[in-house]
């Protein structure tokens, strides 16, 4: 597990955290996934500013205007025909319950496919839809009884042994029978993250969507792309569903939404999907004109011409520093990634998974470079995450990777 730190952190700048002593910590994963724009960006925080001096929180009955700017902007750039979309949530945990909710209302069906090591919220409910049996354990509310599991396209690990010259998909394959035979026989939905991002950010092979959607088609299941770790811009398009050419029915927000660590969530579907009375799923919270705001701004940033083609940029530089950095060292099995969104295998002896090492880089970047990583699975995975926000300069990209390079020589 990542060792916890006694650190009294007291002001960010861009990519920076500063302690009480003055020292600053180089973040490497924007925060928890959710500083897409940094810590303090000026655009943002003049608004947010603007907002808490004029109207912090109204009923939601009221703030539907300011909600409908965030919902026609971010459907200006969605795929697949959504064009309509609900804003009662500040998490993903309660967006993807959301989604959910709505498939099986719309479908009158109850069941939701989900996939190994995926990751989809810390609610009870949403914990019981992810793919990790530990974080279940001792929680048996958590144990949803129409969630059903399958194995997850892990390429680099991939549990039907294939190769990238020999995959026959039999991933995919496998939800077809898990359908038939390990359903109710009653299946709602399929949610889905276009990158596995807790999970070890394990991307699918090239035409694996394609072939998940026509599944979905043929067994009149809704498709739910979970986009709270991709989405807004992380992987230098607005949604990854639009890089991956992934056609879902609904798209889930969070995290990146709020530019600074906002809390504010989204549900994106298509119209014929807006089926939910506002009793049905509403929180005191939702909606809240702080957080709208956090979105509108942020929006607002990531939008302007030119900064998703920077983002795609800087992704190809990091992942090619990243990709040298695998070359260099026998313990990087694999870099894999796109955008700002980057994970490293760490492997030890016959390439088996070295949780104990991941977390030593971890631990170790964080005390002797001053540096923010994160390990996959809370600990228990053996990915090292290198996600810094949107807004990241270049060199700060050769800063992150200079240091985690000092880190990988002394754990070697």
């Amino acid at each position: 597990m990542q060792t916890l730190t006694n650190n009294r952190f007291i002001a960010g700048k861009g990519i920076k955290l500063i302690d009480d002593s003055g020292v600053e910590y180089l973040d490497g994963v924007s925060g928890t996934f959710n500083l897409s724009l940094g810590y303090n960006h000026p655009h943002v925080v003049s608004k947010i500013q603007e907002q808490v001096g004029n109207l912090t929180h109204m009923s939601s009955s009221f703030t539907e205007p300011y909600v409908n700017e965030v919902l026609d902007h971010l459907i200006e750039y969605a795929p697949n025909d959504i064009n309509a979309g609900w804003m009662r949530d500040i998490t993903g945990s309660t967006a993807n319950e959301c989604a959910t909710k709505i498939a099986q209302k719309y479908t009158e069906s109850t069941d939701i496919i989900s996939l190994y090591l995926s990751h989809h919220g810390q609610t009870q409910f949403a914990t019981g839809i992810s793919g990790n049996a530990f974080r279940r354990k001792r929680f048996p509310n958590s144990a949803v009884a129409n969630a059903v599991h399958v194995p997850a396209p892990y390429c680099y690990r991939c549990p039907f042994k294939s190769s990238n010259g020999d995959c026959h998909y039999q991933c995919v394959e496998a939800i077809s029978d898990a359908i038939e035979y390990a359903s109710s026989g009653s299946v709602a939905c399929m949610i889905i993250e276009p990158i596995l991002g807790n999970g070890g950010n394990i991307i699918p092979p090239a035409g694996y969507f394609k072939r998940l959607r026509k599944l979905c088609d043929e067994y009149n299941i809704i498709l739910i792309a979970d986009e709270v770790q991709t989405g807004i811009g992380r992987t230098g398009t607005m949604f990854a569903s639009e890089l991956f050419d992934i056609q879902p029915d609904m798209i889930t927000l969070a995290k990146g939404l709020g530019g600074i660590g906002v809390p504010v969530a989204a549900v994106l579907m298509q119209s014929r999907l807006n089926v939910l009375e506002k009793h049905e799923h509403s929180f005191t919270s939702g909606s809240n004109l702080i957080s709208v705001t956090a979105a509108k701004s942020t929006l607002e940033v990531v939008s302007e011409p030119g900064f998703l083609d920077a983002v795609k940029r800087k992704g190809e530089i990091l992942g090619e520093l990243l990709h040298e950095l695998a070359m260099k060292y026998p313990s990087i099995g694999e870099a894999r990634g796109v955008g700002l969104m980057w994970g490293l295998e760490i492997v030890g002896d016959g390439n088996k998974p070295d949780t104990l090492k991941a977390n030593a880089i971890v631990d170790r970047a964080f005390t002797d470079e001053h540096l923010i990583l994160r390990s996959s699975r809370y600990g228990f995975g053996n990915v090292v995450k290198v996600r810094p926000s949107l807004t990241t300069t270049e060199d700060e990209l050769v800063e992150i990777v200079e240091r985690l390079d000092s880190v990988l020589a002394s754990v070697n």
